[in-house]
């Protein structure tokens, strides 16, 4: 398509410079997803958390990757708060402030669930919440709180596909 615009001498250096990466980077790119591809297949938990409404391979794998074992979180409030998608407290006597969200913990887990989260609040599931929460206190704020019901399904989803190798008779 930008081949066949018509531009200005300068703009079609530009562009035809852009596109000539864009053709060289196609090939490393298209490996990498092939080794993404394969590696997603070989895991029953990125099968698992893709059923989830806005996680693909990509954010099922990088969800699996920062997680890690899910043993060792004791319930789903702890990897939402291990990747920083709760509210600040700051409390003195009977006073209490809750504040933004704590961006402690994994930022790459913060960031691919806020992503996934932008797809997600278009889903039957959330979509009430969304909306509810978009118009009390924001679009943003919503999306940090999908993004948060996103970990904690995730956490449960993980549960479930540790606890099935268990289950099966040898």
């Amino acid at each position: 398509m930008a081949e066949g615009l018509d531009l200005p001498d300068a703009s079609r250096i530009v562009v035809d410079q852009l596109l000539a990466v864009l053709d060289a980077l196609k090939e490393p790119i298209d490996a990498l997803d092939r080794l993404l591809a394969a590696r997603a297949r070989g895991d029953p938990r990125v099968a698992a958390l893709t059923r989830l409404p806005g996680v693909g391979i990509l954010t099922a794998l990088v969800i699996v990757t920062e997680v890690g074992d899910i043993s060792r979180f004791p319930d789903a409030r702890k990897p939402a708060s291990w990747a920083g998608l709760t509210p600040t407290v700051r409390s003195s006597d009977l006073t209490v402030r809750h504040g933004h969200i704590s961006k402690q913990g994994s930022a790459w887990l913060r960031w691919i669930l806020c992503e996934a989260a932008q797809t997600a609040k278009r889903s039957p599931e959330f979509v009430d919440t969304d909306q509810a929460i978009a118009h009390r206190r924001g679009k943003k704020i919503a999306t940090t709180a999908i993004a948060r019901k996103l970990i904690t399904r995730a956490y449960h989803v993980l549960q479930e596909a540790d606890a099935e190798p268990r289950k099966r008779p040898r």
